[in-house]
């Protein structure tokens, strides 16, 4: 009978490809320990993104393949996640409760960005995370009708706001402080400071993700977020739609130049089903999402059908994801939220909450 060594171990857990990592688990620094006691081995798995609904299926692809190996008779998997702070711009502190802010932006609107990052808020929960949203978009909020919520926040202290809370995920909106019909009929400047406000005077609780949903385009708001938020990846939203294409690629621009990392594209209503025949046509066009991430060197997420449902749902206060969690949709945008964790967890690590803050002072 062959020797069990750690080593043939790591060589046989290097057959199994983590499909949301895009390597092994061994390479991808998630195996945190492996233990021998003759021809049984116990492998310690945690990976660094939400993964709740793929558990079974990770555990049970770790234990083939080492079961796989010479003299191996079998394997237990202890399975975890842990997710870390990651970095950010030059120059910018990561807010305090916050590990990660994800930026879901679209060149115009209309693609449905509001619709995907309410969904992928939700998704990430459902995963197993703790999750915000930020709702940035101070002209035309969305957020507390998709969320449900009615009601204006508390605030303890006289000074900060108390997140509001839906389907267990915390939330702000300038739409929580105003009458839904009042228009905001602001300049620029007051736009961004009220962005700040939302974002600071919040007092989020132990966040692994904060989601910004931006106002559509390249403009303050967007600015702002670049230069003053710390902002570890962003999404870009999209139809296959050529126009609609035309202006996500200044998104993609935007955020190259302030150098916030993309975490990859979702196509938003990019095939139509009949519901009534089962028909399946592309009405704004076909895998036009896919060929820009392609050309950007970034990962296509996911594309997402043009469904009422989504639409219904959304409106009626009870998004996709937590009205039917089993359908095709819902499960779709939990494979999105996976990927683009995935590919954060992969990013430099954020180590300045580890150091303790030094005050030198002249007696």
């Amino acid at each position: 009978m062959a020797e069990i060594t750690k080593e043939s171990v790591e060589a046989a857990l290097k057959g199994f490809i983590e499909p949301h990592l895009d390597t092994d688990l061994v390479s991808a620094n998630c195996i945190k320990n492996i233990a021998i006691d003759g021809d049984k081995v116990t492998v310690d798995v945690q990976l660094g993104f939400p993964a709740k609904g793929i558990e079974n299926e990770t555990v049970a692809a770790v234990k083939a393949a080492v079961e796989g190996a010479d003299g191996v008779a079998s394997c237990d998997v202890n399975f975890s996640w842990k997710v870390a702070a990651h970095s950010v711009q030059k120059a910018l502190k990561p807010i305090d409760n916050v590990k990660n802010i994800i930026a879901v932006a679209s060149g115009k609107g209309g693609v449905g960005k509001s619709t995907t990052s309410v969904n992928l808020a939700l998704a990430l929960a459902a995963e197993g995370a703790t999750v915000g949203i930020l709702d940035a978009d101070i002209y035309g909020p969305s957020q507390p009708r998709m969320l449900g919520i009615s009601g204006k926040p508390e605030s303890k202290d006289g000074k900060t706001l108390e997140p509001m809370v839906s389907y267990n995920i915390q939330s702000m909106s300038i739409g929580y402080l105003i009458d839904e019909e009042t228009p905001m009929i602001w300049r620029g400047p007051m736009v961004t400071q009220a962005l700040e406000q939302l974002l600071n005077d919040t007092q989020w609780t132990d966040l692994d993700y904060m989601i910004i949903d931006l106002p559509p385009g390249t403009g303050d708001t967007q600015l702002t977020l670049a230069q003053k938020v710390p902002v570890a990846g962003a999404i870009i939203v999209t139809t296959p739609q050529d126009i609609a294409l035309l202006d996500a690629r200044k998104g993609f621009k935007m955020f190259e130049k302030v150098e916030v990392p993309i975490l990859g594209v979702v196509e938003n209503m990019s095939i139509h089903i009949c519901s009534e025949c089962g028909h399946e046509e592309h009405i704004f066009g076909d895998g036009g999402g896919k060929r820009m991430a392609e050309d950007y060197g970034v990962q296509c997420l996911g594309a997402l059908p043009l469904e009422l449902r989504i639409r219904e749902e959304a409106d009626s206060g009870k998004p996709t994801v937590v009205a039917d969690p089993e359908a095709r949709a819902s499960q779709i945008y939990r494979e999105i939220a996976r990927k683009a964790a995935a590919k954060l967890s992969r990013q430099a690590k954020n180590y300045s909450s580890k150091f303790p803050n030094i005050v030198i002072q002249n007696n």
